[in-house]
């Protein structure tokens, strides 16, 4: 096997981590992305699925196949109640979002900006402002791995979680995403309950109206990947008991939290970096964003072990000072599969 990888990864990775691997493959056909991946996986030689590269850290270079997934096409369709989309794997987030607007379908709009592609979206459950991909999935197309077949799974049966579902489980590494659908109503429920969101009236609020709000939002707190590589939020809003919360609440009254499920409360974990003076915070050509504490930035020259120095400082400083885990985000991805921080 040779020492070095052929093809640089530099540019498929938000963060703009050096990594690289052994083969790049760039599946733009639905034909092509099923027969690299049923091959590749058959070999039991390493690979790894990419969709816009947004939620990794590439900590080595991978001693394997990337298959970039470039897959495009929207459908859609409506009954009287409903719009209806089945969207391919490789169509960029925010575009769908900004499609969807341009249809009068509103609903994604509180997630605008989030970036990374349609396939990788059910995976993590992505969300933001109070919404969440489960809310509006309807199913999921994805690649049996083990069979070659083609199955598709309800909503209600990707065990849709904070962050999580079935592919981060039990179907990871025998699944690939391949298609998503969605079922948004035709009543729009407006999602006003976070941040600067909470200043609209319910009654008169516009979706474009959320969704502009949204993007100013996001774009004066997170920074441009083409200026400081990062991968979005980098930890994990930590879920913990009423009663800590409460306790925490005595000594810190402006702590951030939200109610979540039964006793539980989802605290902000940039509001823990922040409060424990870790903005700024650097490590070699990593650091914590000066204005978005949750969010990890490559300065230029950032290296995987970087950021994984800097990701591992700042757990260790709010678990002393808070007794708050933090747990990170993005996927961890070595030379030849996938680990946690």
């Amino acid at each position: 096997m040779p020492s070095s990888p052929f093809h640089s990864l530099k540019d498929f990775n938000t963060f703009g981590l050096a990594q690289g691997c052994l083969q790049l493959v760039r599946a733009n056909t639905l034909d092509l992305l099923i027969d690299t991946c049923c091959k590749l996986y058959q070999t039991q030689l390493p690979m790894l699925i990419l969709g816009g590269g947004s939620n990794i850290v590439l900590c080595e270079d991978f001693l394997g196949t990337v298959v970039l997934v470039e897959t495009k096409g929207v459908d859609i369709s409506e009954d009287e109640n409903n719009h209806y989309l089945s969207v391919a794997a490789g169509e960029n987030w925010h575009d769908l979002v900004c499609f969807c607007l341009q249809k009068g379908i509103a609903g994604l709009e509180n997630m605008a900006l989030i970036p990374g592609t349609v396939g990788a979206a059910p995976i993590q459950n992505i969300g933001a402002y109070g919404v969440e991909l489960e809310q509006f999935c309807d199913w999921v197309d994805y690649l049996d791995l083990d069979s070659g077949k083609q199955i598709r799974l309800q909503a209600d049966e990707c065990k849709f979680a904070y962050r999580d579902s079935v592919f981060k489980n039990e179907l990871l590494g025998t699944s690939v995403i391949i298609r998503v659908g969605f079922k948004l109503p035709k009543v729009w429920q407006p999602q006003l309950g976070y941040g600067p969101l909470r200043e609209f009236d319910a009654k008169r609020v516009t979706p474009k109206q959320v969704f502009d709000c949204i993007c100013a939002t996001r774009i004066a707190k997170l920074p441009d990947p083409a200026v400081y590589g990062n991968a979005g939020s980098f930890f994990k809003n930590p879920v913990i008991e009423s009663a800590q919360f409460d306790s925490l609440t005595t000594v810190y009254p402006d702590i951030v939290g939200y109610p979540h499920g039964v006793d539980q409360i989802k605290v902000a974990a940039g509001w823990l970096i922040d409060k424990a003076g870790l903005k700024g915070y650097q490590i070699g050509g990593a650091a914590v964003h000066t204005e978005q504490a949750l969010v990890l930035i490559n300065k230029g020259n950032a290296t995987s072990d970087d950021v994984l120095a800097l990701a591992k400082s700042i757990v260790k400083k709010i678990e002393v000072k808070f007794g708050i885990t933090l747990e990170a985000e993005p996927r961890m991805i070595t030379a030849t599969g996938e680990r946690s921080l």
